[in-house]
């Protein structure tokens, strides 16, 4: 799998249902999205992940990952184990440049953020379960820990 696919893996799982269109995944790995297109056609092929159309508007589809998505992911990367061999200064050090790395994105997205669900402004409880309130929909137990394309900083 090349670092494109790995990286819109990793984003599926991490991401609610409403935040995994094509346009999402293409905006939050800051890619084209004609390479996100493809990236995901392989993943479909591959069964890692499925496309899902919307029963209201069949040109608008999101993608889920299967188990075997989940499974690939559970094990950790070079990448992983290489960061674990390093010292704590470096972890450190480390945490700071990809802090910086960050904001700076975020800096060329004009601001926009990518945030977990139950930190956004939008987020609260109706009838003692999670709630969107932008979208008008309640959120099942573990979305509230999902990113979210929508979220947006609580004041």
């Amino acid at each position: 799998m090349n670092p494109a696919q790995l990286a819109a893996l990793r984003y599926l799982v991490a991401a609610n249902q409403f935040s995994r269109a094509p346009s999402h995944v293409a905006d939050y790995l800051g890619a084209t999205r004609g390479t996100v297109s493809q990236s995901l056609k392989t993943l479909d092929g591959k069964g890692l992940i499925t496309q899902i159309r919307s029963s209201s508007d069949k040109r608008r589809a999101r993608y889920d990952v299967t188990p075997q998505g989940h499974a690939l992911l559970g094990s950790p990367t070079q990448t992983d184990s290489a960061i674990e061999q390093l010292d704590e200064n470096e972890r450190a050090h480390l945490a700071k440049l990809l802090s910086n790395v960050l904001h700076m994105t975020l800096r060329a997205r004009g601001g926009k953020s990518f945030g977990i669900c139950k930190n956004c402004k939008h987020h609260g409880m109706k009838a003692k379960r999670p709630y969107c309130r932008l979208l008008d929909v309640e959120l099942a137990d573990h979305e509230i820990d999902q990113i979210c394309h929508e979220h947006e900083t609580a004041a």
